[in-house]
């Protein structure tokens, strides 16, 4: 290759993933040739993983789509022909005309979210004010991956800024990665860089899984298997054990605390006459006693500890109790606000590289909503009298409407920047309620599950054909800055780009009143965050990403524990509630103001065990961010897709490793090959989310998409249950 004709381009992706990463690609002849990561050598190098390097192989896939296009046979069969942008914007205006002259605009459905995280042209923003100044549209709360946790933290800490930054895990003295599995999820461009140097430093790290994960086995020190969804048993039983032997930080309790009086009552078994010891919890989790109170004994004595929750275990019929406990025991611990310790609460956010902001292209207010309590921006406890529907419901609404108890008979939807037919529970139902619906707009690169749905469905640039802002999460600390690296495909079109072109239509003056570099450039220099760090808007961008450079880690809640007078907690008493009178309130024994563990439907406990005796988790791949890239050869070689099952479970079921299986339940059945390894626990198979759903003439998924199997029920603090599910496994015939 000549280096002569080769343009670098520095760069980011926008994927929903934890990760950031900064990346250079190299273009020749208007096509991107090779991709390569950071190459800093002032600081510490932002190392890209496996997604990122298969970035080109997604750009310039054969399958992209490159020009507008009209179904033309039946849906979900992905028959579609050509049409012109003309033809898609009449017809586009046409619909949501006559669905809201004729039904109203609460008829009309948006939701975006998930395929493209960047500040400008992801087509949440525009595409909702173009639908605003139409009269407004119904819309979905509650997201898919964090709801549990924001609900915990929220009702606990009145803040979703619950994270230290990743340098600060060097100061621990033991690491506690519960349900977290960084190595696959990328909880954070460097996350796993951190742990690897608090491993060769000597830092203890234990994990507790179902499953002996990649970053146990690369990390951990010790793997404590448990049942899922009995994760809170342990907890609590573990907070029996320090209370019992007086480890608990009592004068930490008592200063920044209120409740844990009616906690302890509970875990003592003073409120119910059950004690809650490791015997207890042993029945429950499987997890031996002996294990139970060593695990606690080593958390409370060894000072400071990281108790690393995630949100895996939060996606549950009982989630949000979850992540409520484990910050109790942070507290409990006195390791909240303290370097090397955590204040828990599954999210790890810090509030420094976290997000471009801007008041100069606000949406208009949805007129649908006006008037209704807030989404956000307090405990969510009123979510049931908003007209939204819960995101994992949206597709039972499509079928049921108003008849169903659902705010509006939804005639017409527009996707963007998501494949929910394909990540949100019970995919067939969905498929169903998609079949039924009036008419689905679609905007995405490729023709997914949800597009074959699609009455019109609109090609988008990639992120490498766009100039944008994105910001990582959780951990940053850094900022970056998306390069234009090649021409968009074909007619392909940003979702801003979209709504502006039909609001022009619409006639709605001064919708964009600016160009692409100065909306970039407000957003930076006008948010009072990025516009204190980033003093060179050109240089930024010539770089691709700004680094704040910290003069000690971020600790969440220093302030607080530090001055609580003059910095209280977010919450009414202005301290951790571990007792919250906001949720006693509700008077919902499913929804408890302390920390409890409860059962649910499809847990160990269900009678539907004797039809469906496994228990089934649905964790994110590293080859893929969730749906996103499920198409791409390379990454598709590097892991097959494949139903982890215990030889326990394998044997009686004549099941050997290799083997083609059928996974099912009452919802659907998925064909996959099975993996038979002790890496999971007996009584347990689990299926990574994200693969794409591929019906044969029997119904039988043959793409293995896990989300035929689960439920699209949530959690009474709104958590999407995704790992609360009971199947059967049998080798196909």
């Amino acid at each position: 290759m000549d280096q002569n004709d080769v343009k670098i381009v520095r760069t980011t992706s926008a994927f929903d993933c934890g990760g950031r990463c900064p990346l250079r690609l190299h273009v020749k002849s208007g096509k991107i040739v090779r991709v390569e990561g950071d190459d800093t050598v002032e600081s510490e190098q932002l190392r890209a993983c496996l997604r990122c390097r298969a970035l080109r192989k997604e750009v310039h896939h054969p399958d992209r789509l490159k020009y507008p296009l009209k179904r033309v046979g039946p849906k979900g069969k992905g028959e579609f022909e050509r049409i012109s942008w003309d033809e898609a914007y009449e017809t586009i205006i046409e619909k949501l005309t006559y669905v809201r002259e004729t039904y109203g605009n609460s008829n009309i459905f948006f939701s975006s979210g998930g395929g493209y995280l960047a500040a400008l042209h992801g087509g949440g923003v525009a595409t909702a004010k173009l639908l605003s100044l139409l009269g407004g549209y119904t819309t979905n709360y509650g997201n898919v991956s964090s709801e549990g946790a924001v609900y915990a933290v929220m009702s606990q800490y009145g803040s979703v800024m619950v994270g230290n930054s990743r340098d600060d895990l060097l100061n621990s003295r033991l690491i506690i990665m519960w349900g977290w599995d960084p190595v696959r999820m990328i909880s954070g461009t460097n996350t796993t860089n951190y742990l690897l140097r608090a491993k060769e430093s000597g830092i203890k790290i234990i994990c507790v899984d179902p499953r002996y994960h990649d970053s146990a086995a690369t990390l951990a020190d010790q793997w404590i298997p448990i049942k899922p969804g009995t994760d809170t048993a342990m907890m609590v039983s573990m907070a029996y054990v320090i209370i019992k032997e007086n480890c608990h930080d009592q004068a930490f309790l008592d200063k920044y605390t209120i409740g844990f009086d009616k906690f302890k009552d509970y875990v003592l078994g003073i409120e119910d006459g059950i004690e809650k010891t490791p015997a207890w919890a042993e029945a429950i989790t499987s997890v031996p006693a002996t294990s139970i109170k060593r695990l606690a004994e080593e958390y409370a004595s060894t000072k400071p500890a990281a108790l690393m929750d995630c949100q895996g275990p939060a996606r549950s019929a009982m989630g949000e109790q979850y992540n409520r406990c484990a910050m109790t025991l942070c507290a409990m611990t006195g390791n909240v606000g303290r370097k090397g310790g955590s204040a828990g609460g599954g999210l790890m956010g810090i509030p420094v590289g976290h997000m471009f902001r801007s008041s100069s292209f606000p949406g208009m207010k949805n007129p649908v909503e006006t008037g209704g309590p807030s989404i956000r921006g307090t405990l969510d406890l009123n979510l049931r009298l908003v007209r939204r529907i819960h995101t994992n419901k949206m597709f039972d609404a499509m079928l049921k409407g108003k008849a169903g108890g659902y705010p509006t008979d939804i005639k017409l939807a527009w996707f963007i920047n998501n494949n929910f037919l394909n990540q949100l529970g019970n995919t067939n139902k969905a498929a169903r309620a998609l079949s039924q619906l009036d008419f689905l707009i679609v905007n995405d690169l490729f023709m997914t599950p949800t597009g074959r749905y699609a009455d019109i469905l609109l090609p988008v640039t990639h992120v490498a054909e766009r100039n944008d802002l994105t910001r990582p999460w959780p951990s940053g600390p850094y900022y970056t800055h998306v390069n234009k690296a090649v021409e968009p495909l074909g007619e392909c079109k940003s979702d801003f780009q979209i709504a502006c072109e039909l609001a022009e239509r619409l006639n709605f003056d001064d919708f964009n009143p600016l160009s692409e570099d100065e909306w970039l450039r407000t957003f930076v220099e006008k948010n009072p965050e990025t516009g204190s760090q980033i003093k060179d808007y050109d240089k930024f961008r010539e770089e691709g990403i700004h680094r704040v450079k910290l003069k000690e880690p971020i600790i969440a809640f220093k302030e607080q524990i530090e001055d609580l007078e003059n910095n209280p907690f977010s919450t009414p008493s202005g301290k951790i509630e571990i007792f919250s009178q906001r949720v006693a309130d509700l008077n919902n024994p499913l929804c408890p103001p302390i920390p409890k563990y409860v059962g649910s439907w499809e847990d160990i406990n269900d009678p539907l065990t004797e039809k469906y005796p496994l228990q089934m988790l649905t964790p994110h791949p590293k080859n893929r961010v969730h749906s996103h890239l499920g198409n791409i050869d390379w990454l598709k070689e590097i892991e097959p897709h494949r139903a982890w099952i215990n030889p326990v479970d394998a044997e009686p079921r004549g099941i050997e490793d290799g083997d083609e299986i059928l996974v099912h339940n009452d919802r659907g059945k998925i064909s996959i090959t099975a993996w038979v390894t002790e890496r999971i626990i007996p009584g347990v198979v689990s299926i990574f989310e994200g693969t794409w759903y591929d019906p044969d003439e029997h119904g039988i998924c043959r793409g293995g998409c896990a989300n035929v199997l689960t439920n699209d029920k949530y959690s009474e603090g709104g958590a999407s249950t995704l790992n609360t599910l009971l199947v059967e496994v049998s080798k196909a015939s």
